[in-house]
């Protein structure tokens, strides 16, 4: 990490931090003041999402109904699997509030960066202390990609997308499967969402 001034504060991102088991202990040895925040959306949503990233880089894998279960019959999910042990999210954060305090960490609701960009990135200044500069006029809906876009990005005049790995269309998942993993999740949402404090819907 490079040095930080009085006034300034440093960022630095990695999707893989929250799942991994050693992070907290190694992030809290070097600075045990570091403020977390994790994106975080629908669970069913984002093992269907990974899979998709997958498959666009190796199409002759499993099909995502084979993946999901250890035994299809008894409806027994895999949950070994990576995309669906990462949607585990109350699991994870038990480890983080080993070294952390629920204080100085943010959960940002994937769905409502969506609907709500300003709203959102609201919550993020006001948690690392910052006045609220980025609001809606910052934002333009893009139809084709589906998501919000800056209007114009930092040192540049061009407006700024997500880039072309996100936004992938889906494959069609059998509706049983996705209702079992909704079923499978659900007691892990309802955990999280009393860690938390917040309901993000996703068994709406």
């Amino acid at each position: 990490m490079p040095k930080t001034l009085e006034g300034q504060i440093t960022m630095e991102k990695t999707p893989s931090y929250f799942v991994t088991h050693e992070a907290p202990a190694r992030i809290y040895a070097m600075s045990r003041d570091t403020k977390l925040i994790v994106v975080v959306r629908d669970p069913v949503t984002r093992a269907i999402s990974d899979y998709t990233q997958t498959l666009s880089k190796k199409p002759d894998i499993p099909s995502f109904e084979t993946l999901t279960f250890k035994n299809r019959t008894t409806g027994l999910i895999d949950t070994s699997w990576s995309a669906i042990q990462i949607g585990i999210y109350a699991k994870h954060l038990d480890n983080w509030l080993q070294y952390f305090p629920m204080r100085q960490i943010l959960f940002v609701s994937g769905e409502q960066l969506i609907s709500d960009p300003a709203g959102e990135l609201g919550r993020v200044q006001d948690f690392l202390g910052l006045k609220r500069i980025i609001t809606d006029k910052h934002f333009y809906f893009n139809q084709t990609k589906g998501f919000p876009c800056l209007k114009k990005a930092e040192g540049s005049s061009k407006p700024h997308c997500l880039g072309k790995t996100k936004g992938r269309t889906h494959p069609n998942i059998d509706p049983e499967v996705v209702q079992r993993l909704r079923d499978f999740y659900r007691p892990f949402n309802m955990k999280f969402y009393q860690m938390t404090g917040r309901v993000f819907g996703w068994d709406d």
